[in-house]
């Protein structure tokens, strides 16, 4: 299930650890100790973490007084709207397909690249060079880039299971999601939690969201999100509780472990 237009997986930093820490808490602030010891569970020194937090404070992303940083609305969004994205809105499909087309004359490579990973996230698949499509059934509007750079239709065709079956790899990601439920029930530790919240998160992001007609039997879709959910709000409860307990005495044990990997933007 690799693309290289998805959210990359890139080494964990200590920008990505304090904010997705941060993104638990209801509102989304903490004492620096609080962050500086969660950055340690990923090996990540606490000089290292106080650095980051003066740059992103610097960039933005957070505010800080009186030694709690906060984040700032801009990254409260996002995170709504990547909530969102998960579980995308859909209505009931008739059988009509969305396609766009690409017509703008020609681009640089970085806005080629950029509609590209737009596409992606709006769940459009690739049908040949310049052509995209998906069943008509999300309710959501394309703006930015796609709309600026492409024109929509709206079409049939014959034999819609055919069409929907070249344009993805249905059992590629059924076969990937099934593997994410069970790492969420094996999951031990603060850690390998985070790591499989962001494999699953990924994963999801990439689900066509097709109709039911159109998918395999037994499509893991729902059970994926399930699952993610009741998974997430266990491990935001015990990441919070872990921040703010005092720090147990140092061990060998202790010692960073090798530099892990995260969707990007965190």
């Amino acid at each position: 299930m690799e693309d290289r237009h998805l959210p990359a997986i890139k080494p964990l930093t200590a920008r990505s650890v304090a904010i997705s820490t941060l993104l638990g808490y209801h509102p989304p602030e903490l004492p620096i100790s609080a962050l500086v010891r969660v950055g340690s569970l990923f090996g990540i020194a606490p000089r290292t973490t106080r650095v980051a937090l003066t740059r992103m404070a610097a960039d933005g992303d957070v505010t800080a007084e009186n030694g709690m940083y906060r984040l700032t609305e801009r990254l409260v969004r996002r995170q709504a709207q990547q909530d969102e994205a998960c579980s995308p809105q859909t209505r009931e499909w008739d059988g009509r397909w969305e396609m766009a087309v690409v017509t703008a004359s020609a681009r640089p490579l970085a806005e080629r690249v950029a509609l590209r990973k737009n596409m992606v996230e709006l769940r459009l698949g690739e049908l040949r060079e310049g052509v995209w499509i998906r069943p008509d059934n999300l309710l959501r509007k394309p703006g930015g880039a796609v709309a600026e750079q492409c024109t929509f239709f709206s079409c049939h065709y014959p034999d819609p299971l055919e069409l929907a079956r070249s344009v993805w790899d249905l059992a590629g990601w059924a076969t990937e999601a099934r593997r994410l439920c069970t790492e969420l029930d094996r999951v031990d530790g603060l850690t390998a939690g985070f790591m499989v919240s962001a494999e699953v998160l990924r994963h999801l992001l990439i689900d066509p969201c097709l109709p039911a007609e159109l998918l395999p039997s037994g499509w893991p879709g729902d059970e994926l999100r399930r699952r993610y959910t009741e998974f997430n709000a266990g491990y935001a409860q015990r990441l919070r509780e872990y921040s703010v307990d005092e720090p147990a005495p140092a061990t060998k044990n202790a010692a960073p472990a090798a530099r892990r990997r995260a969707v990007r933007g965190g």
